[in-house]
């Protein structure tokens, strides 16, 4: 950021009024009076004169002319809308009409996690329905194709639209940031997801799958590097815009003179280069910090109960919520690593804390082992899990709010740690009031034990929150350093002059006078404030404001991967490419919409 910057300002653009390569990206010119753009196409004018308004016209309006991909078929395009020669798009034939319909069944199998052959049940279900409902209609169906094998090469053809769509908005970068999950797969052969977050100088937030990478393939640090780089200048992205990291705290991401973040900060040193602002605890926060405070083996306890439950009482009304949940989560297949990721759930532990009674009747029922519900430190140190966790839990639910920026998350962070001060205090104190599944617990060990009984050691659990305290502390490290640059995005017009750093002493003063981008900040978002900001006038300002826009601010898209896969582990574990898998991730997770006629025709932006 602009407190340690390895250069002093970033190159962007103007933001609000008329730009000239407009004319040839979104076919508008500057309307001969008043402000905006007006649209050769339709000749309507878009009133707003900001890029996201005009991109958001075109695309939704005019998104056939995109067909016309080279500068010179552009420019021909544009010369014969200026003289009102207006190309028509041409109408879909019933076999084109017939295939888009087979491409969108595609995409839903896709979503659903169901396999290629699905395909044949979703046309006889169509079949039947017409024949019943619309008799004089099933001849419709007679050109659509639901084969395996076409609607898994529909899926590879979805799959490289929206990745050629990528690559062409990546172009406009102005600076992006990477998050890196190896944690997603829990249960199969181990892949890297490698999502992008890129903003262009408009400040609109992308988010995307870039790719993934098959670790058996890639097993050294330095293979796995080459892979990144490799993707990197497949999409047209540069080193020099890079700023953020974020992963997971596995050895292999962040192993102090081996992990791949050292190998990525130690690429990106140059004149040329920004600081790699690194992070590594937005990534499946209940999972990786469970394993830290469960000091009783408490999950590999209660997924047994789990394993049983699932197996031998599945009938039983009592554990039907618990069971549905687990299915939504993991499908009906008992994994174990997938039962036990999810288990270190603050949600899921809460829910089986409820149901404990309940369970312990169970087992007996069934000749199992009851031996936890005698042990006082084992019940104990189950009530004090539930509980960190679902504190836990809260904070990884407001981490999941995306498009809020990295600031907000940051504050989120912040106030957990404090939180964690006052639970440290409190259970030195005996103060149970933040610890309700412990002070459940041990209200219900006081009538089965003498008065002067102790009925748990303070210190245990003290030890595990500070060690829970230092961890936050090392994962969070780089935005504690960036600390004033999130306030001062955040909050640039209370933001104390005398603390900012002298490179930007002179925009804030003259931005915090002005009494019009006052009014705009009050009434419009973070994002739409910095987008109308004039990078002519406050170029340090509006620099660093895409820096931090293109930090991931919430680990949403890395938790629907990882919802995916769990939900449909079955379909997933059948052999696939991995052109496949990557295609089925792409196509779960993009918020991009495919361009059906491009694909229907057969036409694809072309990569960089």
């Amino acid at each position: 950021m602009w407190m340690t910057p390895k250069r002093s300002k970033m190159e962007v653009d103007e933001s609000r009024g008329f730009r000239s390569e407009w004319t040839q990206r979104y076919l508008v010119v500057e309307p001969p009076e008043g402000e905006g753009a007006l649209c050769l196409v339709c000749r309507r004018v878009v009133v707003a004169a900001s890029e996201p308004d005009v991109r958001q016209h075109y695309e939704a309006e005019h998104g056939y002319y995109e067909r016309y991909v080279s500068e010179g078929e552009r420019e021909a395009l544009v010369e014969r809308l200026r003289r009102g020669d207006l190309p028509e798009a041409a109408p879909l034939t019933p076999e084109e009409r017939a295939a888009r319909a087979g491409l969108v069944v595609a995409r839903l199998l896709a979503l659903k996690g169901s396999g290629w052959g699905e395909g044949d049940f979703v046309y006889r279900c169509m079949e039947v329905m017409l024949r019943d409902v619309l008799p004089d209609h099933v001849s419709v169906l007679n050109g659509v194709d639901l084969s395996p094998e076409i609607t898994r090469q529909r899926v590879l053809d979805i799959h490289e639209n929206l990745r050629s769509q990528l690559f062409n908005r990546a172009k406009d970068f102005k600076a992006f940031s990477l998050a890196l999950d190896d944690q997603a797969f829990v249960a199969y052969e181990n892949y890297l997801l490698v999502f992008v977050r890129g903003v262009g100088h408009d400040l609109v937030v992308q988010e995307e799958l870039l790719t993934i990478i098959n670790l058996t393939h890639y097993f050294s640090v330095g293979a796995l590097m080459a892979a990144i780089l490799e993707a990197l200048q497949t999409a047209g992205l540069s080193l020099q815009r890079m700023v953020g990291l974020t992963t997971t705290h596995t050895l292999r991401m962040i192993g102090e003179n081996s992990g791949l973040v050292s190998y990525m900060r130690e690429k990106a040193v140059s004149p040329n280069c920004w600081n790699v602002i690194h992070y590594s605890g937005f990534l499946h926060l209940e999972l990786l910090s469970s394993y830290d405070l469960d000091v009783n083996q408490v999950i590999n306890a209660v997924s047994e109960w789990i394993v049983l439950i699932k197996t031998r009482g599945v009938r039983r009304p009592e554990f039907q919520a618990l069971l549905t949940e687990s299915e939504s989560e993991h499908g009906e297949r008992v994994n174990g690593r997938c039962l036990n990721n999810w288990l270190r759930r603050g949600k899921t532990l809460k829910l089986i804390f409820s149901l404990r009674k309940e369970i312990k009747t169970f087992l007996v029922s069934i000749g199992a082992t009851t031996i936890h519900f005698t042990d006082k430190q084992w019940l104990c140190d189950f009530g004090f899990l539930v509980d960190i966790m679902d504190h836990l839990r809260e904070l990884s639910v407001l981490l999941r709010v995306s498009k809020v920026f990295a600031a907000a998350a940051f504050d989120h962070i912040c106030t957990f740690e404090v939180k964690l001060n006052l639970l440290q205090r409190h259970i030195e104190e005996n103060n149970l009031t933040h610890f309700a599944a412990l002070r459940e617990v041990t209200d219900e060990l006081k009538e089965h034990l003498k008065e002067d009984e102790k009925i748990f050691e303070p210190s245990r659990y003290q030890v595990v929150i500070c060690r829970l305290q230092k961890e936050f502390e090392r994962h969070f490290k780089d935005l504690k350093f960036i600390k004033k640059d999130l306030e001062l995005f955040a909050n640039p017009f209370s933001f104390k002059t005398e603390y900012a750093p002298i490179s930007v002493k002179v925009e804030l003063t003259k931005l915090q006078a002005n009494t019009n981008l006052w009014n705009e900040y009050r009434t419009k978002d973070l994002g739409q404030f910095y987008a109308g900001l004039s990078a002519e006038s406050y170029p340090i300002i509006k620099g660093v404001a895409c820096k931090v826009a293109s930090l991931f601010d919430s680990s949403e898209i890395c938790e629907k991967a990882f919802s995916y896969l769990t939900r449909n582990q079955h379909t997933l574990s059948q052999p696939l490419t991995d052109e496949q898998l990557h295609a089925l991730f792409r196509i779960a997770t993009t918020e991009i919409e495919p361009r059906w006629d491009d694909l229907v025709r057969g036409r694809n932006e072309p990569n960089p």
